[in-house]
């Protein structure tokens, strides 16, 4: 059976919604991050949290995991690299001092421009088989399941930490 016809059967199983979201989100990740990691040595969470910090001058770390869900001590590495890069400073935060706001220096928002404008034509060039209404109304419905806390939350799924058996409630 060739690989077309094993995705199709796939995409016509009973996973096939969940198999297709991941199957555009893996094909993009493995296309985007590796252009990214070649071009720039950096991996996916460390230029995602730099567009968060150029997006929001003086976010906190813990921020950047809200916007991108990932372990925190992934975006701290992240935050570490970009900061030994010169790409990100850290300052206190004036409202705790024990916090540290992330900026981006000139180099960082350079940087980041760089990768913006190649991520805008790969955009465009992921999405072009659909038509502007189409791509409008995915958009709509992709956002929609975004704002779900049912992304991120599980009943089906939980696990209770301390048995390691189902707890039946989602995740903290």
């Amino acid at each position: 059976m060739s690989c077309r016809n094993k995705l199709d059967t796939i995409f016509r199983s009973d996973l096939r919604d969940l198999m297709l979201i991941s199957y555009v989100v893996l094909g993009n990740n493995a296309v985007t991050n590796r252009y990214i990691e070649r071009t720039y040595r950096m991996p996916v969470q460390a230029w995602s949290a730099l567009f968060a910090i150029v997006m929001f001058p003086g976010i906190k770390a813990k921020e950047i995991r809200a916007l991108f869900p990932r372990p925190q001590n992934t975006i701290s590495r992240a935050v570490s690299l970009l900061e030994a890069r010169g790409l990100i400073e850290q300052r206190a935060s004036a409202a705790d001092g024990r916090e540290k706001e992330l900026l981006a220096t000139a180099e960082g928002a350079s940087l980041l421009a760089e990768i913006r404008a190649a991520s805008v034509a790969r955009q465009e060039e992921l999405f072009a088989p659909l038509t502007p209404a189409e791509r409008e109304t995915f958009f709509e419905l992709a956002r929609k399941i975004a704002a779900s806390p049912q992304l991120l939350e599980t009943r089906t799924m939980a696990i209770d930490p301390e048995s390691g058996k189902d707890g039946g409630s989602g995740p903290d």
